[in-house]
């Protein structure tokens, strides 16, 4: 199931990056003089890099002079190649799965996150030369690493690997009779591993022993498995041989060699840092916590409008607005707000806008809560009895007034705790966006279990933090409802 939904996301990938071409995004006219990545960053001054930040000592996060930063090799790497290329760096972090979508539809400018160029990838986007080299290990609990010792001792158990990764594909290919699940985050696939739930993960030898030396509870099987062969490269847009030229001169004579296993041992260093655990990371949290409840505001106030205009085009007697409507209503609550917060991040790109994370997760949520918000006050609507209009009509009111003055604020009152559900709801849908980079709580959960090596106490502490929010939030509605039903 999921190679063909990777089969899938390739398959888009592929067509995205064709559309682009048509468009004028991409183009392959005279491409050995021409380079429209690497003159839009000239024009820009800005090198945009795309990252998936939880795969230490290669990229993660950490509080570096009382600020939040993306650190590790891969990043000193990219703040390099910016700094020889003479213009700024902006690092953008997502979750890895969308890294080649990101740099297909023009987000970012190139993909560094230890990624290794395969015939699949090399269709859609092109690669450096080979920076660093690591080998695949099997990571396995430490009470079980005797009796997993070849590729058969896995039969019939779970193994996990990183999504989209070569990583995944080796598993798939050696562990013959395990079953291998597919995983986005590699500090998932660590928690389930200490939980027993998963028998092993496949994963590069550097990360692997940063979990070793961040825990005595894991050890790696003596289990053979292939080589990362290829090795570590760049990513970047399909016909951009200036800034590939450019990039694998910067490789070739400031990265391989001392300089990446010097940048190596300085990330080990920094992951080794002992400090107190909330004293390190309660401002993720904070930050986190700031992010879900700006996302959920202007979800549920944006969403309230469009969703107000929606409900009464549904109630319209022009059948056309009805159905337009009815068609958007469909739609968005026909298909997952995953696929929403997609389109809008890499759809608003194809069309020439550059929007970033936060923005379109705000504008998917907004336009997802309007679907639900337009049934809610559409039923609420339908709650007046029609005397009230009838009554009002009478008294001289036009059909506008009357739903304005008469109807409405009769309606919001009883739809007052359906519409406190949604705040509520999409208080806890925001951490969808956090597949995008928008830093909400999720998000900032995940980047805590990957620098702390801690998988489940940050997990508390955000299930913590949700109810608190949701808790407090639903006590105020209460007392709202209380004080409208008072004023009756």
């Amino acid at each position: 199931m999921n190679k063909k939904i990777g089969t899938l996301m390739m398959t888009l990938l592929i067509v995205m990056s064709t559309l682009m071409s048509l468009v004028g995004i991409s183009s392959t006219t005279n491409a050995a003089t021409t380079d429209k990545t690497w003159a839009k960053i000239q024009k820009r001054g800005t090198l945009i890099v795309g990252t998936s930040a939880d795969y230490a000592p290669y990229e993660f996060h950490s509080t570096v002079n009382g600020q939040d930063k993306i650190v590790g090799f891969d990043m000193t790497m990219a703040r390099t190649i910016a700094k020889k290329l003479g213009v700024k760096i902006k690092i953008e972090d997502m979750s890895f799965d969308a890294l080649l979508g990101a740099v297909t539809t023009g987000k970012v400018d190139m993909v560094i996150a230890g990624m290794t160029a395969t015939p699949e990838r090399a269709k859609v986007v092109d690669f450096s030369n080979v920076y660093f080299k690591d080998k695949n290990v099997m990571l396995v609990k430490k009470t079980n690493v005797n009796s997993l010792k070849t590729a058969a001792d896995f039969k019939g158990k779970k193994v996990v690997a990183q999504m989209a990764s070569t990583q995944y594909d080796i598993a798939k290919a050696t562990m013959k009779g395990a079953q291998v699940v597919a995983l986005k985050k590699v500090t998932d696939q660590a928690t389930q591993v200490a939980q027993g739930k998963v028998a092993g993960m496949v994963v590069v030898s550097t990360t692997a022993d940063t979990y070793l030396q961040q825990s005595s509870q894991f050890a790696v099987s003596k289990v053979k498995l292939p080589s990362n062969s290829n090795g570590s490269t760049i990513a970047m847009p399909k016909n951009s041989p200036v800034l590939k030229a450019k990039v694998n001169q910067i490789i070739k004579n400031d990265v391989v060699g001392a300089p990446l296993q010097g940048w190596k041992s300085d990330a080990i260093a920094l992951l080794n840092k002992k400090e107190s655990f909330f004293d390190k990371y309660w401002s993720y949290f904070v930050k986190g916590t700031g992010y879900t409840l700006g996302l959920a505001v202007i979800g549920v106030l944006a969403g309230a409008i469009l969703g107000t205009l929606l409900a009464l085009m549904k109630t319209s007697n022009v059948w056309v607005l009805k159905a337009i409507a009815n068609v958007y209503i469909e739609f968005v609550r026909g298909t997952p707000l995953l696929i929403q917060v997609f389109i809008v991040f890499f759809g608003t790109q194809l069309i020439g806008l550059n929007v970033a994370g936060f923005v379109a997760g705000a504008v998917a949520m907004s336009l997802n809560s309007a679907a639900y918000v337009a049934e809610i006050i559409r039923s609420g609507i339908n709650s007046i009895a029609k005397g009230q209009t009838e009554a009002a009509r009478s008294l001289g009111l036009s059909k506008k007034q009357a739903m304005r003055y008469v109807v409405l604020p009769q309606a919001v009152k009883n739809i007052l705790p359906a519409l406190g559900n949604e705040f509520v709801t999409v208080i806890k849908e925001g951490s969808v966006v956090s597949v995008i980079g928008v830093g909400e709580l999720t998000f900032q959960t995940s980047l805590v279990q990957g620098v702390s090596f801690k998988p489940f106490l940050p997990l508390m502490i955000t299930a913590l933090i949700y109810f608190t929010l949701t808790f407090v939030l639903s006590r105020l509605l209460n007392l709202a409802e209380k004080k409208l039903a008072k004023s009756n």
